[in-house]
C-alpha cells in the first residue's frame, strides 16, 4: 500500500466509527458550521488545532501558517479574518505559537532561504523591536522562546490593528483576542497575552467609523 492510501483508509475507517455511533453524525455536519473560535497557528505538522484542544469538527475555523503570523498585506489570512469575524461571528481568535518553532528559528539566523526570507523578515523585525530583551538571553533554546512569545503577542496586536476588528468591536461584537504557546516537549498551551473586547488601541492605528 502506498503512503498515502493509508490516510484513504484510515478516512474510511473514520467515517464507519463515527455512523456506528450515530448514525446521524455526517447529516449534522454538512448541515451548517457555527464555530466559537478562530484558531490561527503555525503550518508545523506537530501542531493540529483540534486535537491539542480535544475540539470536535465544526468548533473551530483554522488558519495556518508558517509562525503564525498577521500580516497586514496577506490577503488569505486577512480573507479567512473576515469571514470568521463577519460571517461566522466567532467569539475568540487565538493566535498560537509553539516552542522549537522552525521559523523563529531561521528568522534568528542569517541564511538566504530564498523567498521565505520575506516572509521571515515579520518574524526578524520582531526580534529588532525586542532586541535588548533578547540579547541578554544568553542561552540559545531560551532565547528563541522568549521570540515565540514575543511574536504571539506581536501578532495578536497585529489583529488588534486591522479595521476587521475594530469595525467588530465599534458595532458591539462579543470578540476576544488571545496569545497562547504550545509546549511540544510538554504537551501544554500557555497563555501569553490576553485583550478582551474594547481593548484599547494605540491611537496612530486607530480608525473612526461613522
Amino acid at each position: 500500500m502506498k503512503l498515502y492510501q493509508r490516510l484513504l483508509e484510515a478516512n474510511k475507517e473514520w467515517a464507519v466509527k463515527k455512523l456506528e455511533l450515530d448514525e446521524h453524525y455526517f447529516d449534522r455536519l454538512s448541515a451548517d458550521q457555527k464555530p466559537d473560535f478562530l484558531w490561527i497557528g503555525c503550518s508545523d505538522s506537530r501542531v493540529p488545532a483540534e486535537e491539542l484542544t480535544g475540539a470536535r469538527p465544526g468548533d473551530m475555523f483554522v488558519h495556518r501558517n508558517v509562525a503564525n503570523l498577521v500580516v497586514s498585506t496577506d490577503m488569505n489570512m486577512l480573507s479567512v479574518l473576515q469571514y470568521a469575524v463577519e460571517v461566522l461571528k466567532v467569539r475568540h481568535i487565538l493566535v498560537v505559537g509553539h516552542y522549537g518553532c522552525g521559523g523563529v528559528k531561521a528568522a534568528m539566523t542569517h541564511q538566504d532561504l530564498g523567498l521565505i526570507n520575506k516572509w521571515l523578515r515579520n518574524i526578524k523585525d520582531v526580534y529588532q523591536k525586542h532586541a535588548v530583551e533578547l540579547d541578554a538571553i544568553e542561552d540559545e533554546t531560551a532565547r528563541t522562546n522568549r521570540l515565540v512569545e514575543l511574536n504571539v503577542v506581536e501578532q495578536v496586536n497585529n489583529l488588534l490593528k486591522t479595521t476587521i476588528i475594530q469595525k467588530a468591536w465599534n458595532r458591539g461584537q462579543k470578540l476576544d483576542l488571545h496569545g497562547w504557546v504550545f509546549g511540544l516537549n510538554n504537551g501544554i498551551i500557555k497563555p501569553i497575552v490576553d485583550m478582551p473586547a474594547g481593548t484599547e488601541i494605540t491611537d496612530i492605528y486607530r480608525y473612526d467609523f461613522e
